[in-house]
């Protein structure tokens, strides 16, 4: 009879900026799980108010869980100021949080055990249940407000997240947890990338990943949120179709060259394929970067790109050709 496994350490790396308004609650619910994690790393980003006061005394009522706190003036921005959270982090597992959202009872229980489960697993992230400022839901989940496909989830489960990573980002860092190994190949985070779409992608890449489909954390929409996510109506739906499309695709062709430097520098960690994959999507953002001011010009290089079925692979399909049509440049 095999040995009973352990639960693996938890570190929580929770970054915060003018977050008392909602800090208390959600130290609470993650101080409160069980297991509760052995350390809180608490990065804030020059606040002006009583976040990190706050902080230190409901960490003082659990004194069995490690505090670290970083004060950083100036501000780092997100992406750095987790990275520095997470580069402090000493448990095996590390769980990433928002400053203003409330984890469910059992959530790090739930991740916990999958992770003992499925070692060959780096990264989970879950759905969330949206709510408003006053915690009330608002009737649907993050993946109902992205659009995610069953497809999509159903790639995921079978170990293809890269192929979907490639396409968008679906991992939101405060549903995430990763094993501290990932940070060896993620680290250091390159300023184009948001924090969690970097982590999800190294994983993906250098391990697998996976899904839990149902919410584990009320993730609240308050208006003031850094990264937020709203269900976009028909009109949200055509105003992002006009934008003005020159920065966001210089900004996915740049994410995309750095990405593929950083496997190509991973070597063996690296299958060749996802590098071809990742060198493939490249190509594909440098084709819609280049495309013409002229809406009708774009058409005969979208089509063949479109029929190639390269919108299908590293974009949103039909959904990108389009936009990639009728978007002004500027």
């Amino acid at each position: 009879m095999s040995a009973p496994q352990s639960t693996p350490s938890i570190s929580v790396a929770l970054c915060t900026h003018n977050g008392a308004a909602y800090i208390d609650d959600q130290l609470v619910s993650i101080l409160e799980q069980v297991p509760a994690p052995q350390q809180l790393v608490v990065s804030d980003d020059a606040s002006s108010d009583d976040t990190i006061a706050r902080v230190r005394e409901v960490a003082a009522r659990y004194p069995s869980v490690e505090l670290t706190v970083f004060e950083n003036i100036p501000p780092l921005g997100v992406t750095k100021n987790f990275e520095q959270a997470i580069r402090a982090c000493t448990g095996e597992l590390i769980a990433l949080s928002d400053q203003d959202d409330v984890w469910h009872v059992g959530r790090l229980e739930l991740f916990a055990a999958e992770f003992t489960a499925r070692p060959e697993v780096s990264l989970i992230h879950s759905d969330a249940r949206l709510v408003d400022a006053h915690g009330q839901p608002l009737g649907h989940t993050l993946a109902e407000a992205l659009g995610v496909s069953a497809a999509e989830v159903a790639s995921i489960h079978a170990g293809d997240a890269f192929s979907v990573l490639l396409r968008r980002n679906l991992v939101t860092g405060a549903c995430t947890v990763f094993r501290r190994s990932l940070v060896e190949y993620a680290a250091p985070f390159p300023a184009g990338w948001v924090h969690d779409e970097w982590l999800g992608v190294i994983a993906a890449a250098v391990a697998s990943t996976d899904f839990i489909d149902h919410p584990t954390i009320d993730y609240r929409q308050h208006g003031a949120n850094q990264i937020g996510a709203t269900k976009l109506s028909v009109a949200g739906k055509f105003r992002r179709m006009v934008e003005p499309r020159r920065a966001r695709n210089a900004r996915l062709e740049a994410n995309m060259s750095v990405l593929l430097d950083r496997l190509q520098r991973l070597g063996a960690r690296v299958s060749d394929e996802k590098v071809q994959r990742t060198l493939a999507k490249l190509d594909h953002e440098r084709m819609r970067s280049s495309l013409p001011e002229g809406h009708l010009r774009r058409i005969p290089a979208v089509t063949r790109a479109f029929l190639a079925g390269n919108y299908r692979r590293y974009s949103r399909g039909p959904l990108d050709a389009v936009r990639d049509v009728v978007q002004p440049v500027d």
